[in-house]
């Protein structure tokens, strides 16, 4: 393959890159799919290929529709709750941000709301909401007809609906945040963490990073307890680290975050749903291999000082 013909490939990995996130969830799922589309477009007799950009987007597309069906993926997801991986704020995956749809579409909310899809009404979805493809673009990519990309996004829409964020958040306003969630959760006093959320509170982690163990909380009052719990210091919590982490205010996914970390490693992440003035969901996150891309990129990120010291 020539140099101007890898450089026509990368060109398009960005944007390829997420897509495939926003298909799959998954940051380690979109670079394989990724790779397997730049080894197809290595073996394509390229010289029938009129519109590289569109072949690509077709191929990544496609590829991605593959391991969306696929009995492995069905079986892993089926298994419990399902997060999809963090991002870190800046994170080219997390690819256009112009519009509030584009923003949205790669939210943690939005993306386990599209669980509930269908692989090509998530596709649809997908290509429409995040890169404002028309239906006769999104019909020639899938090989549907312009009428079924439009029931199948008029679907996708009301299912996804319900988790569109109201509202974008800026680094300065998730930073206020995260301070008053660590601030009230450092207090020892649940009443005031409790004050911080709304009353149908959710709140799910990946269980301390053990395979297949999912926890799953509601109510103020339990999800404050464990949360206090969980910042309370203690000899078994550093040995599981290996230290004490520094806590810093981010964004995950366009949304507000806690982050630990440990020298330039990330050990876990808190990301907050904000409803008004108050959290409505929280999503803990602290297995190795979800982090590792968030852990690449925090390394080249200036985090700034630590809110704090956890435990």
């Amino acid at each position: 393959m020539d140099s101007a013909t890898v450089e026509r490939f990368e060109a398009n990995r960005a944007r390829l890159a997420s897509l495939a996130y926003r298909l799959l969830g998954s940051a380690v799922d979109a670079e394989d799919a990724v790779q397997d589309t730049f080894l197809r477009w290595h073996a394509a007799d390229r010289r029938h290929i009129e519109v590289p950009e569109a072949w690509l987007t077709k191929v990544v597309t496609n590829v991605s529709l593959d391991r969306l069906r696929s009995a492995q993926l069905r079986r892993e997801r089926a298994a419990g709750d399902w997060l999809p991986e963090p991002l870190l704020d800046g994170d080219p995956m997390l690819g256009p941000a112009d519009t509030a749809e584009q923003r949205e579409s790669v939210t943690m909310a939005v993306l386990t709301l599209m669980e509930r899809l269908q692989p090509v009404e998530r596709a649809v979805y997908v290509l429409r909401e995040a890169f404002a493809y028309s239906h006769a673009e999104i019909a020639a990519i899938l090989d549907i007809s312009e009428s079924a990309s439009q029931q199948h996004a008029h679907r996708a829409r009301r299912r996804v609906a319900d988790g569109q964020a109201a509202a974008d958040i800026d680094r300065a306003a998730a930073r206020r945040i995260v301070e008053a969630f660590v601030d009230a959760a450092s207090s020892g006093r649940t009443e005031r963490l409790v004050a911080l959320l709304t009353d149908d509170v959710t709140a799910i982690s990946d269980g301390a990073g053990q395979a297949r163990i999912w926890l799953r909380l509601s109510a103020p009052a339990r999800i404050a307890a464990a949360v206090r719990a969980s910042f309370k210091p203690t000899p078994a919590k550093r040995r599981l680290v290996g230290g004490s982490p520094a806590m810093h205010a981010g964004l995950i996914n366009g949304a507000p975050a806690l982050i630990a970390a440990l020298d330039d490693r990330v050990v876990g992440v808190v990301v907050l749903d904000v409803r008004g003035d108050k959290v409505s969901m929280l999503r803990g996150i602290s297995d190795p291999d979800r982090l590792a891309r968030l852990t690449r990129q925090w390394r080249r990120a200036d985090p700034g000082e630590p809110l704090s010291r956890l435990w």
